[in-house]
C-alpha cells in the first residue's frame, strides 16, 4: 500500500518564501520546506494496481497551464485550529485543473473524498493547547500581507507520502504536463 495523493510542486523560489514566513511562526509541528506541494486530491492508502489506474487516468487529462500566486496566511480549525497555511490567490486555472482530476479519478473508479477544495500549501500544525493557539493566532493575522509568485504552473504530479524521522516525506511519483496556454 501506498499513500498517495495528486499535488502541484513549488518553484524553489516559492518554497524559499514559505520556509521564510513558516520561520516566523510558532509552529510546534511544521512541514518540511522540501515537500511544500499544493494537494489536489487525497487518494490515501492504495495498492499499486488502483495508483496505475489513477496514473492512467491523470495522464489523460488535458489542461492549459496557468499563473499561480500565493496570498497571506490562515489557520484550518475555527475555534480550535489545527493547520497553519498559505493561502492561494484566485486563480480559474487551478480551479479548472481541480475539476479535471477529480473527475477523472471518479471515472477510473477512484473513490476520493468529497470535500469543498480550499487550495493552500500547509505550513506546520498546532498542539492542540489553547495557549499555543492563541500565539499562532496573533503571528498569522501579522502575516496577511506575505505573497509568493507569481509563478506558472505547467505540471502536476502524482506523489506518495512516507513517513519520516522529522513528520511525512512527500515525493513526486510521476508528473503530468499541461498544455501551453493559449496566448
Amino acid at each position: 500500500m501506498i499513500r498517495a495523493f495528486v499535488a502541484i510542486g513549488l518553484p524553489e523560489a516559492v518554497r524559499a518564501e514559505l520556509a521564510r514566513l513558516q520561520a516566523v511562526l510558532p509552529l510546534p509541528r511544521r512541514s518540511l520546506p522540501d515537500g511544500f506541494h499544493l494537494t489536489l486530491a487525497f487518494l490515501g492508502d492504495r495498492p499499486e494496481p488502483e495508483l496505475d489506474e489513477a496514473h492512467l487516468a491523470l495522464s489523460a487529462i488535458r489542461c492549459p497551464a496557468f499563473e499561480m500566486e500565493l496570498r497571506g496566511a490562515a489557520l484550518f480549525g475555527g475555534d480550535r485550529p489545527r493547520v497553519a497555511y498559505a493561502a492561494v490567490a484566485p486563480a480559474p486555472g487551478l480551479m479548472a485543473l481541480h475539476d479535471r482530476v477529480e473527475t477523472a479519478l471518479r471515472r477510473a473508479g477512484i473513490a476520493i473524498e468529497a470535500r469543498r477544495f480550499t487550495p493552500h500549501v500547509t505550513l506546520g500544525r498546532l498542539g492542540g493547547r489553547r495557549d499555543e493557539a492563541a500565539r499562532i493566532e496573533a503571528a498569522v493575522a501579522a502575516a496577511a500581507g506575505f505573497r509568493a509568485g507569481p509563478w506558472r504552473v505547467d505540471r502536476f504530479g502524482l506523489w506518495r507520502s512516507d513517513p519520516g524521522p522529522e513528520g511525512r516525506v512527500y515525493a513526486e511519483m510521476v508528473d503530468y504536463p499541461l498544455m501551453p496556454a493559449l496566448p
